[in-house]
């Protein structure tokens, strides 16, 4: 595709949106459908924890390296909504609620104890990724929350019909981000759109959503071959004690 104009490169960054989010890995059609057991699920909110409790951190790389004041305070707003603006607030604290709905302690998901050392890679690679790379590839790399809804939709829409155990108390997490995520796209793509003004620009944006598809393809696969086929969970890394389907 020519990624000669803006429009050009918007209709790029949609098309490896749909191509290459993760809502068409595997992993994610079988917990919609309601073929994974409780443990597999367990399994997945432990290791996403240690996705959600880095994106702070990953948006503070960011803010340290805004030197328009106003852009700051536009990309603080991400902080607050994970970190919240004091204890038990914000998207960690709801994402450890969920953990704990699911029958995890707590204070186990906090220590990240049992994480799979690929969802640790995969997460940190991200990460290194915002603090080294050039500012606009930092910012493109959030583009994946032009697709969130639509995961976020069917995650939901399919936990909730699918698993007994599961009910709308514990996915919270899930209300706020579908408002939050739309509107720090909406600011993202705005601001690629503007910033990238060569061909070569264009491409390193592209590449940047690439590079964080993979990262969240990555989490799926390494929880797909740990808890679904063939099933070798690396030493040190979290067993279920649920082993047959609960839905």
């Amino acid at each position: 595709m020519n990624l000669d104009s803006a429009s050009a490169l918007e209709a790029r960054l949609r098309q490896i949106g749909a191509e290459r989010y993760h809502n068409n890995h595997p992993f994610h059609a079988l917990m919609r459908d309601g073929k994974l057991d409780k443990g597999q699920i367990q399994a997945w909110a432990l290791n996403r924890y240690l996705y959600q409790s880095r994106i702070p951190i990953k948006d503070s790389a960011i803010m340290a390296r805004l030197i328009d004041p106003d852009l700051r305070r536009i990309w603080s707003q991400r902080v607050i909504d994970h970190d919240g603006t004091r204890e038990g607030q914000g998207g960690i604290s709801r994402w450890l609620h969920l953990c704990e709905r699911l029958g995890l302690d707590p204070a186990m998901v906090r220590a990240e104890h049992g994480i799979l050392p690929a969802t640790r890679f995969a997460v940190e690679a991200y990460v290194h990724f915002v603090r080294e790379r050039p500012l606009l590839e930092a910012i493109a790399s959030s583009l994946t929350e032009m697709f969130a809804p639509t995961i976020i939709g069917e995650r939901t829409a399919g936990l909730l019909a699918q698993y007994d155990f599961i009910d709308e108390d514990a996915l919270i997490y899930f209300d706020a981000r579908l408002t939050q995520a739309p509107r720090d796209a909406d600011f993202a793509l705005d601001y690629v759109k503007t910033h990238a003004d060569t061909i070569e620009k264009r491409q390193a944006v592209c590449d940047a959503l690439l590079f964080k598809t993979d990262v969240l393809w990555a989490q799926l696969d390494a929880l797909h071959f740990a808890y679904v086929d063939p099933k070798l969970p690396p030493s040190g890394a979290f067993v279920p004690s649920v082993s047959t389907p609960d839905t």
